[in-house]
């Protein structure tokens, strides 16, 4: 199965979604749900351990209507990569082939290690719960970074790590909030928080993220992407 891009640059933004997502979680998997001309990739950034679920959502546009429902290795994703470098080698790109379709391949292989995948969260009946500025929630990024790195030095275990994460992540982002710390490392690491700060005096400007529920999921979104959370966990 292929699915058309419209251009090397949504290429470039789907392998970098892959590449934040293998840092995360180097043998973790992707879901790619292609409806109409819409594809939306998913990638987990907190599951298991008994903490929450906590997802990066990204959303881009096909060239071409399409549907299509594949839970794919991200290994299997980059291996597509490398093939597409292979075939453009030696072609020096012009504006006329920057902005052609091409076509990419996603793997027949389905990733059996992805238990989150197995429930979708909701694409309607979302309501706007407040707002959150951005550095607050790069600062519960950083600090909670900081604690799992520290507690779950070289050689722990893959069980141990997991626990720890799910402590950290699971715990809340506010004080008195339901929404799960989580939400703040998976926009983070996903790069949909930018690096930015609003000028001294301009107030917090765009430099806000939104907050939505559906009931029991949360939803994080900035202009970059979308982060969905549920605190029980789905597997």
């Amino acid at each position: 199965m292929n699915l058309l891009l419209p251009d090397l640059g949504t290429l470039s933004d789907v392998r970098t979604f892959v590449g934040r997502a293998r840092q995360v979680d180097e043998n973790g998997a992707i879901r790619l749900v292609a409806s109409g001309p819409v594809l939306a990739m998913y990638a987990a950034a907190v599951h298991g351990g008994g903490g929450p679920t906590v997802l990066a959502l990204r959303v881009l546009t096909l060239a071409e209507p399409a549907e299509a429902d594949a839970t794919v290795p991200l290994a299997s994703m980059a291996d597509r990569f490398a093939r597409i470098d292979r075939l453009m080698a030696g072609s020096r790109p012009t504006p006329k082939s920057i902005g052609k379709p091409l076509e990419l391949p996603v793997p027949p292989t389905t990733a059996t290690n992805a238990g989150w995948a197995g429930v979708v969260p909701p694409r309607s009946g979302w309501s706007l719960d407040g707002m959150v500025p951005c550095p607050v929630l790069r600062t519960a990024a950083r600090a909670g970074i900081e604690e799992v790195a520290a507690g779950a030095p070289t050689g722990s275990g893959a069980s141990a790590v997991a626990r720890l994460r799910a402590l950290v992540w699971g715990r809340p982002l506010l004080e008195g909030s339901p929404v799960p710390a989580g939400v703040a490392f998976a926009a983070q690491v996903f790069g949909f928080l930018g690096a930015g700060a609003p000028e001294p005096g301009s107030g917090w400007g765009d430099d806000v993220a939104t907050l939505h529920s559906a009931g029991r999921w949360w939803r994080l979104s900035t202009p970059r992407g979308h982060v969905l959370a549920r605190t029980n966990p789905l597997a």
